[in-house]
């Protein structure tokens, strides 16, 4: 155990020197590996304490922002590809009827405003009519129940959706609406202004429109427009890049980087448990997986400097188009020791069965709810790390 644990140690002093987790992806294992660290000086870890919790639950809402890669691989394509403005692709709930690329927030918005957030129903029948595919629309949103080292617990939203209809299905099969209206959950955490992730905001707002909101400072000006008009009476905070600490055990991190679809920034949580570690819970991960734990690494005090679980979308094959060089990744990520790893989403299903072929502690799923496999945590499944 102890000779595990200084080989990942040093795998991390290495990983956490030099370049952005963005070029990482497309570097060959010698750039993952403890080797590189003889050419850069030695990292400085900055440390900071974020206190100690006593656990972490996270249950799925809904891992499946789409339901058929294709159809979305084909209107990114169609509307000019990955760098057009998403605001633009008269996707739902934005659609003004004039078809693929030839949309915009002020007009898509505009057909629905004025029934947000609590004519859910009608607002979506009027999008459907309108707006590019709107039956390949899903939601990305985990519920994340934290209990402090005192015993008093405290409920947070990782990301509320994209489809009206779909996400409202989601949070009643899993009692996120009741909780919403008693005022159990704390605030939706936004990892970033992708569709998938934000689009589904009123959903939330129709049962708790006074909620604080906590997003990146990267959202563009229809994003933040959005906020309001979903309905929203409450405090919007837009956090900084950096690490920001929210109660003992509990930290956020906001990543400073170019996404597609004209996104700007991603959010990350970081949660340390007692006696166990780090565990680091995510949307999509578009910083990467190296970044993700490298910063860890390098900016926060954990217990016995364990990496100890993770949990989200880990962004390396999501629309199952396998490339080689994605191997490097998948053998990067045993390096850092992870003791329980929950991926779904934008992981891909590809990637999940390489980690369970390769023998990582991959916690699997039950592939209930349309989702597609058991080889990552699917719609409805949970994970608890601590006691």
């Amino acid at each position: 155990m102890a000779d595990k644990k200084m080989r990942r140690r040093d795998f991390l002093k290495g990983a956490a020197m030099g370049v952005a987790g963005g070029a990482l992806a497309v570097m060959g294992i010698y750039s993952y590996s403890p080797w590189r660290k003889r050419y850069f000086p030695k990292v400085e870890r900055k440390l900071v304490d974020i206190g100690a919790c006593k656990s972490i639950k996270v249950t799925n809402i809904s891992e499946t922002s789409w339901f058929d890669n294709p159809v979305l691989v084909g209107d990114i394509k169609g509307a000019g590809g990955a760098l057009v403005n998403q605001y633009t692709f008269n996707w739902p709930p934005f659609g003004d009827g004039s078809g693929l690329a030839k949309g915009s927030y002020e007009k898509g918005i505009a057909k629905i405003k004025h029934l947000l957030p609590d004519k859910l129903e009608e607002a979506w029948a009027i999008t459907e009519k309108n707006s590019v595919n709107p039956e390949n629309a899903g939601a990305y949103a985990c519920l994340i129940e934290l209990e402090e080292l005192s015993g008093k617990k405290h409920k947070y939203l990782l990301d509320t959706g994209w489809s009206y209809k779909w996400t409202e299905e989601c949070f009643k099969r899993e009692g996120i609406d009741k909780m919403l209206k008693n005022k159990e959950i704390e605030a939706p955490y936004i990892s970033h202004e992708h569709f998938d992730h934000f689009w589904g905001l009123p959903v939330t707002m129709k049962y708790d429109p006074t909620i604080p909101i906590y997003a990146p400072d990267g959202f563009y000006d229809e994003g933040r427009a959005y906020i309001k008009d979903s309905g929203h009476k409450g405090k919007v905070t837009f956090i900084k890049k950096g690490l920001n600490k929210i109660i003992p055990g509990f930290a956020s991190f906001v990543f400073d980087l170019p996404i597609i679809c004209r996104v700007y920034g991603e959010q990350s949580l970081y949660f340390n448990i007692k006696d166990k570690g780090l565990v680091s819970v995510t949307g999509c991960c578009h910083q990467s997986i190296i970044q993700f734990a490298e910063t860890a690494f390098r900016e926060i005090k954990y217990e016995n400097d364990n990496l100890y679980g993770v949990y989200g979308g880990l962004h390396i094959s999501p629309f199952e188009d396998w490339d080689p060089k994605y191997d490097d990744l998948v053998i990067s990520l045993g390096k850092y020791g992870f003791e329980r790893i929950g991926c779904n989403h934008c992981t891909g299903i590809i990637t999940a069965k390489k980690f369970i072929d390769t023998g990582y502690p991959i916690v699997e799923g039950t592939a209930r709810f349309r989702t597609k496999d058991t080889a990552y945590l699917g719609n409805g499944d949970t994970i608890s790390f601590g006691a």
